[in-house]
């Protein structure tokens, strides 16, 4: 299984993508960062944002994708903004066919790194033993956006063995 994970920001949206094979080993597919300039308007970054996910999906073809859900904002225009970048990564998600599972920061930190609470260096550092990758990813986001996928994948993979035991 291929996951899209994607780490919406109204500056910094990250994506990665992490495929799970039968063994349970998980591979780096990609990651990046898709800089959004703050002298643009809203609704040329929203493009942007919509168009290079679509780009993204069409490239890596995931089966699904996992965001993260918004957990708190500065303020209200923070969030209505945050929003806004999630609702577009959710339609460029949603108009490519894909489901998009939604993911608590807490979840998504102890899935990857065993504490809710973990500094964003902790999280880092796991992406990239996990991944095996020779460092880690450049920007904060795209690891966010790994770690995202990777708690997709756990999440799945132990919601499938419940449901074959379940059986």
């Amino acid at each position: 299984m291929r996951v899209l994970g994607i780490d919406c920001g109204t500056e910094f949206t990250g994506y990665g993508v992490v495929e799970q094979f039968n063994d349970r080993d998980l591979a780096y597919v990609a990651c990046g960062t898709i800089k959004l300039s703050p002298k643009r308007a809203m609704a040329e970054r929203l493009n942007q944002v919509y168009e290079t996910l679509r780009a993204v999906i069409a490239e890596f073809q995931p089966g699904m994708v996992a965001i993260e859900e918004v957990f708190y904002a500065v303020n209200a225009k923070s969030a209505l903004k945050l929003g806004q970048v999630r609702g577009v990564a959710m339609l460029a998600a949603s108009s490519c066919g894909l489901v998009v599972a939604e993911y608590a920061p807490l979840s998504i930190k102890s899935a990857v790194v065993g504490y809710g609470k973990a500094e964003k260096s902790q999280v880092q550092q796991m992406v990239t033993a996990l991944l095996r990758l020779n460092a880690p990813p450049e920007s904060p986001d795209a690891a966010d956006a790994l770690a995202i996928a990777i708690c997709h994948l756990h999440t799945w993979a132990t919601l499938q063995r419940q449901g074959a035991a379940a059986r």
